[in-house]
């Protein structure tokens, strides 16, 4: 219960969401970069 209790302070909530959006944010940029948009796909040689 003393937990459920500490959880339930705005302080912690605030970071506890912060946390949570940074790690999602991280995971959306590392998928962005992963998937190569801004990489040529096949570079016109000889042409």
């Amino acid at each position: 219960m003393a937990f459920k209790k500490w959880l339930e302070k705005p302080v912690v909530k605030f970071l506890l969401n912060t946390l949570i959006y940074f790690a999602i944010m991280l995971v959306l940029f590392y998928l962005y970069d992963y998937s190569g948009i801004n990489q040529a796909k096949f570079i016109y040689n000889d042409f």
